[in-house]
């Protein structure tokens, strides 16, 4: 596994699922799906969606952070 880090490239709009992917060891596609199949059940997705937008450092930001 690896750094939960948004990639500079490879993403669509936030890195977020790009990060996921990467962490977990799946493609980036995988975890778009499994998010938007997530989206059909209740619950605060687009909330934790943007919370990771904003919590994740970027890959170049990543090295300088202690988490």
């Amino acid at each position: 596994m690896s750094r939960l880090a948004r990639p500079t490239s490879g993403r669509m709009i936030g890195g977020v699922c790009a990060a996921l992917a990467r962490r977990f060891g799946t493609s980036a596609t995988t975890m778009r799906v499994i998010f938007l199949v997530s989206c059909l059940l209740p619950g605060p997705q687009f909330l934790l969606y943007i919370a990771l937008w904003i919590l994740l450092p970027t890959d170049g930001k990543a090295a300088r952070t202690a988490w």
